[in-house]
């Protein structure tokens, strides 16, 4: 029998009861996705039931998830999507494509585990690249429209937003807000990008949460987490919207067409 649960992004508050109640029916596997709050959960509830993970905004091994990536140790095993650790990779591509901007800005989570990481992992690429690199944080609906504004009246020449399960549910208002105020944007799922938004570079989600599916197969199968070394993606995508660059103004290098897996025209 399987029981899923599904929590609003942002409601991190519902995790421990949720965890909680699965621990008390005894069951087989958990299985969190969503990033790593719901794997923190848990890891509280439970050292004995084995979990899986499928996660892009926390680091498992920073996050003391795991032991480490080839020999987890514990419990808990399962696939490490890398989507933060891409962050320095956005900020090129993103300079890339409007090279005379002069400031950019990083979009993140305060309630994202690994923050911290995301934006020290920014900074450090915007100071390589010489360029100036403003972080705006939201961690609800509300803050969006502000954020935003305040970009237009700082200048922000473009927009890196962090890997967040919770931009993640509000993909739509993000991409709107982009658009809405002529603000180039990367993000971290090729989704943003095949509903409006500019470009996304990541790997392709789709493998790396069918991993995660034949991880939960095997630990039913009488696999132990500890023996399954943490998954990371070795493949990674680049999609480019030209309607939503021609929207903006902007001319896609030919350099980076090239080096596109998918062009949505």
């Amino acid at each position: 029998m399987l029981i899923e649960y599904r929590f609003a992004q942002g409601r991190y508050d519902r995790l421990p009861g949720l965890a909680a109640d699965l621990v008390s029916r005894r069951v087989a596997v958990i299985f969190a996705g969503g990033g790593g709050q719901p794997v923190l959960a848990a890891k509280t509830a439970t050292s004995t039931i084995p979990i899986g993970f499928a996660s892009g905004d926390t680091d498992p091994v920073q996050a003391g998830f795991v032991a480490s990536l080839s020999r987890p140790g514990g419990n808990i095993t399962g696939v490490s999507i890398m989507l933060s650790a891409l962050t320095t990779k956005r900020i090129g591509l993103l300079r890339e494509l409007i090279p005379k901007a002069t400031k950019l800005a990083l979009l993140a989570n305060p309630n994202t585990l690994s923050v911290a990481t995301q934006i020290d992992e920014a900074r450090k690429a915007a100071q390589t690249i010489g360029i100036e690199l403003e972080l705006f944080q939201a961690g609800d609906d509300r803050d969006f429209e502000t954020v935003f504004a305040t970009m237009v009246q700082r200048q922000i020449g473009g927009l890196v937003v962090s890997a967040d399960a919770f931009f993640g549910s509000r993909r739509d208002q993000l991409i709107r807000l982009a658009e809405r105020n002529a603000i180039p944007a990367i993000y971290y799922r090729r989704e943003f990008v095949e509903e409006g938004g500019l470009v996304s570079y990541a790997p392709p989600l789709n493998d790396m949460y069918r991993q995660a599916g034949i991880y939960a197969g095997r630990i039913l199968g009488g696999a132990k987490p500890a023996d399954l070394p943490v998954v990371q993606p070795t493949k990674f995508e680049l999609v480019v919207n030209l309607k939503t660059a021609k929207s903006l103004g902007l001319e896609i290098p030919t350099m980076l067409r090239v080096l596109a897996d998918e062009v949505i025209e």
